[in-house]
């Protein structure tokens, strides 16, 4: 009697190597398209902030159906085209040109004048000052900038959290802390989301610093300790080092 032949079921190692392909490639993808959809997100709220000011005769869609279409939505020759990134420019040139004015002597006299006149508007003045104060903190090339990451012991000694040096505390602050040592002021993001956190005022002795920029610190922090942006070994010496002093 022949024995019957084996029907050899599917492997499903098949299936482990389908899935982890479509992980890897889910990898290189998820990046890109992220990038990609968060520019042109970007860029169309910039254009749709710009275009508003400048007239309808001059936009691209505009320009690009006088030359090689037709203007009337109606006619077949119209060419529906959404032209982005024109608005960016604009935006960059005329930025530029508003920096270099706001550089020179009429322009901080005309800055200052328009400064004054927010200054009697209640509501308006706390919400200018507001967005000013952001605005050089964020923008302002000057030493109140993040500049390094450090660790500090919070909540308590023993255990430590990642910081970004702001600068050296002045002021009242600076004479009111108890020490007779140098106050570092510093900010310290929560996780995952950093644009919250605490603002600490501590010794310089206190602060360890970090060897990664301020970047890749900010990367750490986001991934909840995840992704490390150098050698681990690294933070490990630093926390070595501070168990010791």
């Amino acid at each position: 009697m022949n024995n019957p032949i084996p029907i050899e079921k599917p492997s499903r190692g098949i299936f482990a190597k389908i899935r982890n392909n479509f992980l890897a490639g889910l990898v290189v993808v998820a990046p890109i398209g992220i990038t990609v959809w968060l520019f042109w997100s970007i860029t169309g709220w910039i254009d749709s902030f710009v275009w508003p000011f400048v007239p309808r005769v001059y936009h691209p869609d505009i320009l690009i159906n006088r030359w090689f279409g037709d203007v009337n939505p109606a006619s077949p020759d119209h060419l529906n085209i959404d032209v982005r990134g024109v608005g960016v420019i604009i935006f960059l040139v005329f930025t530029l040109i508003v920096g270099s004015i706001a550089k020179g002597v009429m322009g901080r006299s005309l800055i200052k004048w328009g400064e004054g006149i927010v200054a009697r508007m209640p509501v308006v003045r706390s919400v200018y000052n507001g967005a000013k104060q952001l605005a050089e903190t964020v923008f302002a090339q000057s030493e109140s900038s993040f500049d390094r990451a450090c660790l500090v012991q919070y909540p308590r000694p023993g255990l430590y959290a990642i910081a970004f040096v702001s600068t050296k505390a002045k002021g009242e602050i600076a004479e009111k802390v108890p020490t007779g040592e140098n106050i570092i002021t510093v900010f310290l993001p929560t996780t995952p989301n950093p644009t919250s956190g605490f603002l600490l005022f501590l010794p310089e002795e206190d602060i360890i610093p970090l060897d990664m920029t301020v970047e890749d610190a900010a990367k750490l922090v986001i991934s909840a300790g995840l992704v490390y942006p150098q050698p681990k070994d690294k933070i490990d010496k630093a926390l070595a080092k501070a168990a010791k002093a």
